[in-house]
């Protein structure tokens, strides 16, 4: 088993600390349900598994935390205005028995309440972090939005694109929201203040 131990180059604020960041390579699945039920508090470390990598990182900071509320809250503004049904799954911990498992940032389901969310929001802080994209192609989820270098990628469940070894291919608009202005909502994301900004956008997709 090789071990991975370096800092990260996170874009983050002085406040968030330095991220760190632990790579394990050849980890067994037991070792890392042990592991990951010993940390069940939001502040602890985020660990996430596939195929047999196991990435421990440092918890997150406001920053990363400022992304997601500001994500959640403009994505909650747009399926209220358009009068979409949305149960929001929050982190909780996502398994493919003996692949994969890690903690989405965000998770909602579309339309219905569901056993696995229809959409899930992660915040990237760093270019090396492991993705996460074979655990949610693997439990079929529709579709991921990452936040990346202060852009939304929208990635949408597509089995049939045989590039794609987790099953997602990158588009330019949600599969489940197609009348939704990816561009608009990560501009608003953009904005320095919250508040403002999920006014701004509510005033901006108005009838």
């Amino acid at each position: 088993m090789s071990t991975v131990i370096e800092p990260t180059h996170a874009r983050s604020r002085p406040e968030d600390g330095r991220v760190q960041r632990i790579l394990l390579e050849g980890f067994p699945w037991a070792r890392y349900e042990q592991l990951s039920a010993c940390f069940p508090d939001s502040r602890a470390p985020r660990i996430t598994y596939i195929d047999g990598s196991l990435e421990i990182m440092s918890p997150v900071g406001p920053t990363h935390e400022n992304w997601k509320e500001a994500i959640c809250l403009l994505l909650i503004a747009y399926l209220e205005a358009e009068g979409i049904r949305f149960y929001s799954r929050g982190g909780f911990t996502l398994k493919e028995t003996g692949r994969a498992g890690g903690e989405p940032d965000a998770s909602y389901c579309i339309g219905t309440d569901k056993p696995e969310p229809d959409l899930v929001i992660e915040v990237v802080d760093t270019s090396d972090a492991l993705s996460k994209l074979p655990l949610y192609g693997a439990l079929g989820i529709p579709e991921v939005w990452l936040w990346r270098r202060e852009q939304l990628e929208i990635y949408v469940l597509d089995k049939l694109d045989v590039q794609s070894d987790s099953g997602y291919r990158l588009s330019d608009r949600s599969g489940l929201l197609p009348e939704l202005d990816v561009e608009l909502l990560a501009a608003h994301v953009r904005m320095p203040d919250q508040y403002d900004a999920v006014r701004a956008f509510r005033q901006a997709i108005a009838p």
